[in-house]
């Protein structure tokens, strides 16, 4: 566990992480415009989620480097990932109504 935790605590391994895991998130619709016509994206629509996604991880990291522990952190953390989950949603569904609402 203690060897686990130091591989962690290094920047380039979390960052190596981040991009992985968006390559992962992305890939999912990829390989769902394979095998059904209800998935329709774009390239503008993996270039939009690719930067959400990675400006999210980005940013989660460097509330972790510059955030030891804490309550603060903590909600630093959850303010972030509320704000995916707003815009992801607006962009989907248009759930506020704005211009640039998906369909």
């Amino acid at each position: 566990m203690k060897n686990l935790q130091s591989t962690l605590s290094s920047p380039a391994t979390r960052i190596a992480i981040i991009l992985g895991v968006v390559a992962l998130i992305l890939s999912i619709p990829l390989i769902a415009m394979q095998f059904t016509s209800e998935v329709k994206w774009g390239v503008t629509d993996f270039i939009v989620a690719g930067i959400l996604l990675l400006s999210t991880g980005l940013a989660i990291e460097l509330v972790i480097r510059n955030l030891k522990t804490g309550t603060f952190r903590t909600i630093i953390l959850l303010v972030i990932l509320l704000t995916l989950f707003l815009i992801w949603a607006e962009l989907a569904v248009g759930i506020f109504g704005t211009p640039f609402a998906g369909s």
